[in-house]
């Protein structure tokens, strides 16, 4: 054992190995101590699975009725600009925020998604519309559109899917974000943003990028980067999943290197709690480009390894097989995958290891369901109160015990909340009556609009009539049957009544996409296939 010696000098040699040694001890706590801090930030969110709902596509996706192990967390899309007026929300160009409660009752669904342990944000963009902010050069007004549609659905969370021309629009993206940092600042109980990009297999593209760093640079706090994972042009159809993994591998990287550049470094595990995959199901829009099952799980497993904290797909319409009739398993379709699967099969897979749910802000409205027989009020009911003794015909709207139901089918006597003599519930519930509801006005036809029905007089198809203040229109040749008849027994008669839709058309009312026949609340649209397709939506269309 070596002694020391008073009046010993320490040559500069043993110094530096000492100094050495200690910064050594030093930066390695420093680095222990960072790694764990990078670990806590990464696990403060439970990982969740969400999967995009078109909401304007038809046919309807029922996603406020997830049943006992359907998919609970959706993103409805999209929030864009109307075509009349650049800083107006609509969704998808169809239906402002109003239209879209009375016409698709997306505000009573979202509530029974809530009511059932469900959680939702909104998704603002994508590829077919315009985002508000791609012409929407009045910021006070952008920043009031932005808060309007995350007051009225009580979000906190909302998703940014930036593509197709105003990925493009260096200025508007930018007018973007500064006026979501304005509305960030602004939610008391918070608000995560979410970026939703096009990739590639090497990474984020330039204009992504710029993106994120136009986010950055306003200011704000950003919840993660969810990138496409879809439509890489593949040369073989086994290049597809590779690039999956390689594209999130290089969107990993590159959040950590914008980090730097603005001097707030993450760790690896924060920057993979960050990053968020969405793949296209099934067959993409690039003919060789298929994500399959199998492909599914392993990227669930991917995902859960990385420690990836959200997870989604596109889209829930599409989370079934196609039809025996679908003409080509390679053309896509908005309402399924193209191929071989159970329904829900996709979502059950990527949802493994992921029990959290999407941060949101909701307030308790009344469970659905008959759990004290509750006087139904006609003032405070949006939809006719069912009778026991009136005939509705399909896709009718009525109010029983304070909730909301759609007749499936022509139904006489069948009380919504119970189940039919035959065992099949001709009734669909869509959610309870919200706070403040009135009864929803109906379009009316003028009494001179179409000629009065004549009982000796012959229609063929399309002949419109007027019988009892009401508009007809004749399904085949007719004779001497009453238009009425077509309220007891559609099926059988030659007439059908004009739904709302039309008559709003025909009278120039504003409310172009109301309710159905006898109040139903089927929207009579254009076909928004083309949107909500890959080829034409958000997601599907990177």
């Amino acid at each position: 054992m070596a002694q020391w010696y008073p009046g010993r000098k320490l040559s500069w040699a043993r110094l530096s190995v000492v100094l050495v040694v200690i910064a050594g001890l030093i930066s390695g706590g420093i680095y222990a101590w960072t790694r764990v801090e990078d670990s806590q930030v990464a696990a403060e969110r439970t990982p969740w699975f969400d999967a995009y709902v078109d909401v304007t596509a038809t046919p309807m996706f029922p996603f406020e009725s997830p049943g006992e192990d359907g998919q609970k967390n959706v993103v409805l899309s999209f929030i864009v600009a109307d075509s009349a007026d650049a800083c107006e929300p609509t969704w998808g160009g169809y239906y402002n925020l109003d239209e879209a409660e009375h016409s698709l009752d997306l505000d009573r669904k979202l509530q029974r998604l809530r009511n059932l342990g469900g959680s939702a944000m909104v998704s603002f963009g994508g590829q077919a519309n315009h985002d508000i902010a791609f012409d929407c050069a009045d910021e006070d007004r952008l920043v009031e559109s932005y808060s309007e549609v995350i007051d009225r659905y009580d979000l906190a969370s909302i998703d940014m899917d930036i593509e197709g021309t105003f990925l493009s629009s260096e200025e508007g993206v930018a007018r973007q974000a500064a006026a979501i940092r304005k509305v960030q600042d602004a939610q008391k109980d918070g608000l995560d943003v979410w970026l939703t990009l096009p990739v590639a297999p090497d990474g984020l593209t330039y204009e992504g990028l710029r993106a994120i760093r136009a986010y950055l640079k306003a200011g704000v706090d950003l919840a993660g980067v969810n990138v496409m994972t879809m439509n890489y042009n593949s040369e073989r159809e086994n290049d597809f999943y590779p690039a999956v993994e390689s594209s999130l591998e290089a969107t990993h990287s590159q959040l950590r290197s914008l980090y730097q550049e603005i001097d707030a470094p993450i760790g690896d595990a924060t920057a993979w709690s960050r990053v968020s995959a969405t793949p296209m199901i099934g067959q993409n829009d690039t003919r060789k480009d298929v994500f399959t099952l199998e492909d599914a799980q392993k990227l669930s497993a991917l995902a859960h390894e990385h420690g990836m904290s959200r997870m989604s797909m596109w889209s829930l319409n599409r989370d079934r097989e196609c039809d025996a009739n679908w003409p080509d398993p390679k053309t896509v379709s908005d309402n399924c995958s193209g191929v071989v699967q159970e329904k829900g099969d996709f979502s059950k897979i990527l949802r493994k290891h992921r029990s959290g749910a999407i941060s949101q802000v909701a307030e308790e409205v009344e469970n659905d369901g008959p759990v004290e027989l509750v006087e139904d009020d006609p003032e405070t009911s949006p939809y006719p109160i069912w009778s026991e003794v009136t005939a509705y015909p399909a896709e009718t709207k009525v109010v029983w015990h304070r909730n909301v139901y759609e007749s499936k089918w022509w139904t006489e006597g069948d009380q919504p909340d119970q189940a039919a003599e035959n065992g099949s519930q001709p009734w669909r519930l869509l959610g309870p009556v919200l706070p403040g509801e009135k009864p929803i006005e109906r379009p009316k036809l003028p009494a001179d609009t179409y000629a009065k029905w004549d009982k000796d007089a012959e229609y063929r198809r399309g002949d419109r009539v007027m019988f009892d203040g009401d508009g007809y229109e004749a399904k085949w040749y007719s004779a001497g049957d009453s238009p009425d008849a077509a309220l007891v027994q559609p099926q059988d008669s030659p007439w059908r009544a004009l739904t709302d839709a039309e008559i709003a058309k025909v009278t120039g009312s504003s409310n172009e996409a109301s309710t159905g026949a006898n109040g139903s609340g089927a929207a009579v649209q254009a076909d928004s296939s083309s949107d909500a397709s890959g080829e034409g939506s958000g997601n599907g269309g990177a």
